[in-house]
């Protein structure tokens, strides 16, 4: 090719010069294996070089121009196919840049009048699709080979064409018209890889239109053409969570972390090998984002988490503590730093471990990772911390906008470590009472977290950005002050749980089960009379009103989940039969 392009241009040559200039290109793409990217300039001076032979000029022209200049001005028969091809690979660099509009230009220009008739887009029709399949590819001449047919290239320059179209479909939210271009880019020309790649589209696609059975026949299709497509296991997983299957989601993720643990082997390869291939030319955000996969950690936690939430608790502590140990190794070094990981923040992992041990009975192991994070986040809460209205997110535009931006910032930071310290303190007051040593729990429930959480927070009222931290520290104090008051109960202590509870009602108005052990600590002290109004107010209140308020804001996170279960008042038939009996004699007395 530098040899050619270092002579004059001329009309004979420019057939064998084109041909090189297709075949270098071809080779370079294959060789470097990487998605084009960018402008072929190699082509822009193959373009200008032909009109230089033919006594023209375009230096000022873009590439639209340029071709529908050349195309129009040379009419030299050998020069047909040569430009032809070459238009092929100008059509696969635009695709690559997602300029389709210039890619169909180009294929207009390089019908002919009967290509043109076939290429009529009637309704319904995708238009890029069909000016492409109508393009009729030139024969090939024995003396000017070329290292891929154009005919190959076609195919593969459909197959991208509707891939990227339904991604971009899919992106949009159209999901009939994604569900479309990617069974017809599934259809198409390309690698076995590539065919998976579409599989896990079009199960994303199905699963967002709600059919998500179909979702995952597609993802079993996805497998089994290219079993290292992990990514199909990830949506596996999500599909069957969807549908409620435990056990098969669990079993995704097991097969996940399974192949995420082994190195990946040299795989043959799919079939013939083309310098050119689908691979080259789709490589978009919405793509890489479908097709990521949780590094093998994230997985670790995804399964203790799944076993927390379903109650599978053995198994929950196992990938619990097999997680921790994944600490030990340097977890930043593993997983993405870009915010997409699926981890939350490292201490709502030990609460939840620690929530899992506790449920599983090990309770001092509890209290010994409760320990870790009380020491972690202590220096770094403020001795007073101010929410205020001031505070709210300000108007970028606004002077001092980035300044209050960072307070902002910072005090949602303080007020996650608060609750995770005050947290800690719950949890081991809970494993306290549960190894009965109840004067301990009591210690626990009444650290200064548990103690002054809330009311170190100036809040009238809380901006919007910060009020789920203050909502999570406000249940914790709530849980903390039922805990404590529960203990007191045991140890016989019943003015002082009386406060609790009353202190706990002020917390959370109507809270079912402050109530219920408000009423308890009532008829403990012989205050029967309130108790049994406690109790009738409790009664009235609609069935499902109880269930209402625990659930009622926002969902609580998982490591509270377990004491909020723990704080619900066990049904007590003798102090409901003791009420009643209570309430009947003291209607017969007023009758009388």
């Amino acid at each position: 090719l530098a040899v050619l392009t270092g002579l004059p241009a001329a009309l004979p040559a420019l057939p064998l010069e084109l041909t090189v200039l297709y075949n270098s290109l071809l080779f370079t793409v294959g060789a470097s294996d990487s998605a084009i990217k960018g402008e072929a300039e190699e082509i822009r001076q193959g373009l200008l070089r032909v009109l230089e032979a033919c006594g023209a000029c375009g230096q000022d022209l873009g590439m639209e121009e340029l071709w529908e200049k050349v195309l129009q001005e040379v009419t030299m028969e050998e020069l047909q196919a040569p430009l032809h091809h070459l238009g092929a690979l100008q059509a696969a660099w635009w695709l690559a840049a997602s300029q389709l509009g210039s890619v169909a230009g180009l294929f207009h220009l390089l019908s002919t009048a009967e290509d043109a008739g076939r290429a009529h887009c009637s309704e319904g029709q995708n238009e890029l699709l069909t000016v492409i399949k109508a393009w009729q590819v030139p024969p090939e001449r024995d003396s000017l080979p070329l290292v891929q047919s154009a005919r190959d290239l076609k195919e593969i320059l459909c197959t991208a064409a509707a891939f990227l179209q339904g991604l971009q479909e899919l992106e949009a939210g159209n999901f009939p018209t994604a569900l479309s271009l990617l069974q017809e880019a599934a259809g198409g020309f390309c690698s076995k890889k590539i065919l998976a790649q579409i599989y896990t589209c079009l199960s994303y696609c199905t699963q967002r239109m709600g059919k998500l059975q179909t979702a995952l026949q597609h993802l079993k299709w996805a497998l089994q053409v290219d079993f290292q497509c992990l990514s199909a296991l990830s949506h596996m997983a999500a599909v069957y969570h969807e549908l409620g299957d435990t056990d098969a989601e669990l079993q995704a993720l097991t097969l996940l972390y399974e192949a995420l643990g082994k190195n990946p082997s040299a795989v043959a390869s799919y079939g013939p090998y083309f310098l050119m291939q689908t691979e080259l030319l789709v490589h978009t955000p919405v793509l890489t984002s479908l097709l990521c996969h949780h590094h093998p950690s994230e997985v670790k936690y995804l399964l203790a988490q799944r076993c927390l939430q379903d109650g599978r608790v053995p198994d929950a502590v196992e990938h619990y503590l097999d997680f921790l140990s994944l600490l030990q190794e340097g977890l930043q070094q593993q997983v993405p730093l870009d915010g997409s990981s699926a981890l939350p923040r490292i201490p709502e992992v030990f609460l939840e471990a620690a929530s899992a041990l506790e449920q599983a009975g090990r309770h001092q192991d509890a209290i010994t990772v409760c320990e870790e994070v009380i020491n972690r986040t202590t220096d770094l809460i403020p001795r007073v911390l101010l929410v205020e209205e001031r505070l709210e997110k300000p108007e970028c535009s606004l002077p001092g906008a980035e300044l209050a931006g960072g307070l902002l910032s910072q005090k949602k930071e303080s007020l996650c470590c608060l609750s995770w310290r005050a947290a800690g303190y719950l949890h081991q007051g809970w494993a306290w009472a549960k190894l009965g040593e109840c004067k301990e729990a009591v210690t626990q429930f009444s650290r200064e977290p548990l103690e002054d959480a809330v009311f170190r927070c100036v809040c009238p009222p809380v901006t919007e950005n910060l009020q789920p931290e203050v909502e999570v520290l406000q249940k914790i104090r709530l849980l903390a002050l039922i805990g404590r008051g529960m203990q007191f109960l045991e140890l016989g202590r019943h003015k002082q749980a009386l406060l609790d509870f009353q202190h706990s009602l002020q917390l959370s108005p109507g809270d079912p089960a402050a109530g219920s052990y408000l009423v308890q600590a009532l008829w403990k002290l012989n205050r029967k009379q309130e108790a049994a109004a406690q109790w009738q107010k409790l009664s009235q209140s609609c069935p499902g009103e109880d269930g209402q308020h625990q659930g009622q804001g926002r969902p609580l996170p998982l490591y509270l989940v377990s004491c909020l279960e723990q704080a619900v008042f066990p049904h007590s038939e003798p102090l409901s039969r003791s009420i009643q009996d209570y309430l009947g004699a003291a209607a017969q007395d007023t009758s009388s």
